[in-house]
């Protein structure tokens, strides 16, 4: 299977989950691994957590330069204008990471995604419309940019979704994300949606949150 380049980390042996969690733009699957030992997990709940590079391509909005991002950015105004085909491409590149997961015998129940900022966008779009129950979805500092593309389905209409933004977020505004869990509630889904006094990044306050609905989720 033509899986994105990635990193792996694992909390045990023999996983029975999976996180695949998505950066943001112009970072890397590196940039969150250090947060794994940080969730102090349950010793007894081995945890496969998988992080993608995003291909690298121009980028609109930074003037064309080429840097690692899920799909191109056409404009920064409030209702960001997005390469539409580009994040349907990065949704269906995490949907092979998942069939992959199940190859090795991780159920998609199993398996939770996660994204920050422009990586949010993307597994919002991955976890709505993949046709499997899913675990979960965490969408860090981000916005909801397909729901016009994303329906409620028997399948993933109890889809447990945690929202988190910072209150002083400079590039992602909050109120993208107040608006990402308002358009969820318009399409049928419920969020669990939580704040932190942080700009576009993030705060060991949330990532104890995280720790936590992630053990929910395990038990």
């Amino acid at each position: 299977m033509n899986l994105l380049p990635h990193e792996r980390v694992e909390t045990g042996e023999n996983p029975t989950h999976t996180v695949i969690w998505l950066h943001g733009l112009g970072a890397s699957g590196h940039d969150f691994v250090p947060i794994v030992p940080e969730l102090k997990l349950p010793a007894d709940k081995a945890v496969r957590f998988i992080f993608p590079h995003a291909p690298e391509r121009p980028v609109t909005v930074n003037g064309g330069y080429i840097m690692p991002s899920w799909y191109d950015i056409f404009s920064m105004e409030l209702e960001r204008e997005i390469d539409e085909e580009q994040i349907l491409s990065s949704a269906a590149a995490v949907h092979r990471f998942i069939e992959s997961e199940s190859e090795r015998g991780i159920e998609s129940e199993n398996v939770i995604l996660a994204g920050f900022s422009q990586g949010g966008a993307v597994a919002y779009q991955a976890a709505l419309t993949y046709p499997k129950a899913l675990g979960g979805l965490i969408a860090m500092s981000t916005y909801f940019a397909t729901p016009k593309l994303c329906q409620q389905t028997e399948v993933n209409a109890q889809l447990p979704i945690l929202i988190q933004h910072g209150t002083s977020d400079s590039v992602v505004p909050e109120s993208l994300g107040r608006q990402a869990q308002a358009r969820l509630e318009s399409g049928g889904w419920s969020s669990e949606y939580r704040t932190y006094p942080m700009d576009h990044e993030v705060c060991m306050p949330q990532i104890v949150d995280i720790s936590t609905w992630l053990q929910q989720r395990l038990s």
